[in-house]
């Protein structure tokens, strides 16, 4: 009963509807930036390595990046009001939920197979 409750109740916080957004697409996430007066949008582009929660204003999603040999690797809740647009541009095939091991992989052993 308690879930149901919360379903309703999240229901009226979700303004736009997101695409179903799963491990092993890369995304390119728009993140609105307040410094000061001002905002501005900053974009994102890397791989979702990870995605977490349960209910809908709860689920997050870990992308990550590679510049110049490091890898960067931001958590972004989905619904959040700081984040104004998801882009997925590819998708690729995984099995599991958590590709973390693709961390310790570099060259052509980070390749993954690209689903049309």
């Amino acid at each position: 009963m308690d879930a149901k409750l919360i379903q309703t109740i999240q229901q009226d916080s979700i303004k736009d509807e997101r695409a179903e957004i799963t491990t092993g697409m890369e995304v390119e996430v728009y993140q609105i930036i307040k410094e000061g007066s001002k905002e501005r949008i900053q974009r994102f582009k890397g791989l979702v390595i990870k995605t977490h929660g349960k209910t809908t204003l709860d689920k997050t999603i870990t992308v990550r990046k590679d510049v110049d040999g490091v890898g960067i690797e931001k958590i972004f809740p989905i619904y959040s009001p700081g984040v104004s647009k998801i882009e997925i541009l590819r998708s690729f095939k995984v099995r599991r939920s958590n590709i973390a091991f693709i961390r310790g992989l570099k060259g052509k052993a980070a390749r993954l197979k690209e689903v049309r």
